[in-house]
């Protein structure tokens, strides 16, 4: 598969640069809504009967969402779109959660979603500040991500997606000084304003493994209703990292769900993306009713947060390996376990080499692009798992870590994250709410922090100075379904040290949210 996945990967470096995004949209394939599709689902919950496999094909090939810290949840908010209620429910009284009907039978597919974002944070002390602080004043910002996904099945096997996105407006103190930030939907760099541009492009083959055929969810990024048991899945193009790599049902969706980066991501995936959140390159998948594995090999930025990516893959490249396993870790109750490994290669500065610099008396800080060679090499490791509690309750947490010698390059500024949350879907009379509470915590290495400590600048954080601690956020929401495709969010966030510093806090942000599914 590695060979194949390398084979594929090289006609890639040909394509030329990209401008991407600053956060896929997220489609979790094994969300909890896809398992609760129906009463007589929820009612096999309840009685133990729903396994764990038919969790992980609950909604096919895993799905996707914007991911560097732009656009997480765009795909999502539709694959994962929440239960139909039944004739029953009082939820809105109203059985759609799009605004326009989709076709199960039709060989195309055409839908959008519109997500708004406003948050503000009341004034907090701080000590001091620096470049790249978050800003202790009284603060507001809105952020706007407007989607249009399409896509064509060519053959029974053989589909293609293209997908147009615009990013708008702007985050708190211009998305710095924290490593969790508030708002996924923000594009770190505001200079690239609110054109649309081109967020997916690509190709997905299924290749047959076996005639057993299970049930699939149509949305955005997978047309088939039916799939092989067993198969091997491609796809090759222009794509986010986070639409299929480190997915969990509980907090994935940045516009039904959390907002915080290292809450629907994990904080320690530096996965390969530009700006905006994506990358080209190749998936191999392969699925055998509760287990899975996907690798990909993908392009990486030329410079770190950068907007182009590098197409020498001989130089610059990113392999990301992940293995999924479905069982009823407790009786009658399904979960899901991954593991994810990734190695990028990129024109990587050292950060201890940056201090070392500047204490030999180069420059007034550190300065770690001063550092940067190319070839070497950042990897990580991250678990992620999900476990149903209760029909109705859901548990999941992450924890990640990755090498903190080397600059910290695509998504945020941590090098070990560990997180932890609960979440309640299918709510009783409210079939299509969803509510969540999570805790994260997020670390960086001894040499990281003690160029921030000397007044270095990562492309996020930048205090002039450091008293350490760990970030820690917790942040609570509920999504109500409004109407249709309409839904409404109310969602807070507590961050204490933000940007791994004492001096400073803690933050907290109030947020409003409105999104709408075609």
């Amino acid at each position: 598969m590695l060979c194949l996945g390398l084979t594929l990967a090289w006609p890639l470096a040909a394509w030329g640069q990209n401008s991407g995004n600053s956060a896929p949209a997220q489609i979790s394939a094994i969300s909890a809504e896809a398992v609760q599709t129906d009463d007589s689902q929820s009612a096999n919950l309840q009685n133990g009967d729903w396994q764990a496999g038919d969790l992980l094909q609950a909604g096919g090939a895993q799905g996707s969402s914007p991911g560097s810290a732009g656009t997480q949840g765009s795909a999502a908010a539709q694959q994962n779109a929440p239960v139909t209620p039944s004739p029953n429910s009082d939820s809105s009284s109203d059985s759609s959660v799009t605004m326009f009907p989709h076709s199960d039978t039709a060989r195309y597919w055409i839908s959008g979603q519109a997500n708004i974002v406003s948050q503000w944070n009341p004034a907090f002390p701080a000590t001091y500040s620096g470049q790249d602080s978050f800003g202790p004043h009284a603060q507001n910002a809105t952020s706007r991500v407007y989607t249009l996904f399409t896509g064509y099945e060519l053959t029974n096997s053989t589909e293609v997606f293209a997908d147009i996105e615009s990013a708008g407006g702007r985050g708190l103190s211009n998305a710095l000084g924290l490593a969790g930030f508030t708002n996924l939907d923000v594009v770190r760099n505001p200079q690239l304003g609110p054109v649309p541009y081109l967020a997916r492009l690509m190709i997905r083959q299924i290749i047959s493994l076996s005639d057993e055929k299970v049930a699939a969810q149509r949305g955005p990024l997978e047309l088939a209703t039916s799939l092989p048991a067993r198969r091997i899945e491609i796809r090759f193009g222009k794509f986010g990292m986070v639409d299929f790599f480190d997915l969990n049902a509980g907090g994935t969706d940045s516009h039904l769900q959390f907002l915080n980066w290292t809450v629907d991501n994990n904080g320690a995936y530096d996965y390969a993306a530009n700006t905006r959140g994506y990358t080209d390159g190749v998936i191999v998948e392969y699925d055998d009713h509760n287990f899975a594995a996907r690798f990909a090999e993908t392009l990486m930025p030329k410079v770190a947060n950068g907007t182009f990516l590098d197409a020498d893959i001989a130089r610059a490249r990113a392999e990301n390996f992940e293995m999924d396993y479905g069982h009823n870790f407790l009786p009658g109750l399904p979960g899901i376990l991954r593991f994810l490994t990734y190695v990028n290669h990129a024109n990587m500065g050292d950060y201890r080499e940056a201090i070392e610099d500047f204490l030999n008396g180069e420059g007034t800080r550190p300065d770690i692009t001063k550092t940067r060679e190319q070839g070497r090499i950042k990897y990580g490791f991250g678990v992620n798992v999900e476990q149903q509690l209760l029909p109705h309750l859901q548990f999941f947490g992450r924890w990640g870590w990755n090498e903190g010698h080397h600059e910290s390059f695509a998504y945020t500024e941590v090098n070990e994250a560990l997180e932890l949350g609960a979440a309640f879907t299918n709510i009783p009379r409210r079939k299509n709410d969803h509510a969540g509470f999570a805790w994260s915590q997020n670390a960086i290495s001894g040499d990281h922090r003690e160029y921030l400590a000397l007044g270095g600048l990562g492309f996020l954080l930048g205090d002039g100075a450091l008293d350490y601690a760990r970030e820690e956020i917790v942040e609570a929401y509920y999504t109500a379904h409004v109407w249709r495709g309409a839904f409404a969010s109310f969602d807070l966030q507590r961050i204490w040290n933000p940007g791994y510093n004492q001096a400073r806090g803690p933050i907290v942000v109030p947020t409003l949210r409105a999104h709408v599914d075609f």
